[in-house]
């Protein structure tokens, strides 16, 4: 009998102000929560990241806003390395 390993990889999850955001695997999530609290200490400030299809996103972080960071395990893909001029998913999946 043969057994197969499933690769796995773990993902974090970012969700603002009610809003989920899978990280891409390149994302320092150290570094991102100490942009994070940098934008908290200014009147708002924008923060950019990248997610999972490997697009760029900007969210508007204010001392009001709400954050939380969770991690799982899942199954390995080899297409979420986090480069900007390799998308995939939704309108750019061809």
């Amino acid at each position: 009998m043969v057994q197969t390993q499933t690769k796995t990889m773990v993902r974090t999850e970012v969700v603002i102000d009610g809003e989920p955001a899978l990280l891409a695997q390149d994302q320092d999530v150290a570094e991102l929560k100490a942009r994070i609290e940098q934008a908290v200490a200014t009147p708002g400030a924008f923060v950019d990241f990248v997610v999972v299809g490997n697009r760029r996103v900007s969210v508007l972080i204010t001392p009001r806003s709400r954050v939380t960071f969770s991690v799982a395990t899942v199954q390995f893909d080899e297409r979420d390395t986090g480069d900007e001029a390799a998308p995939f998913g939704g309108f750019f999946d061809f």
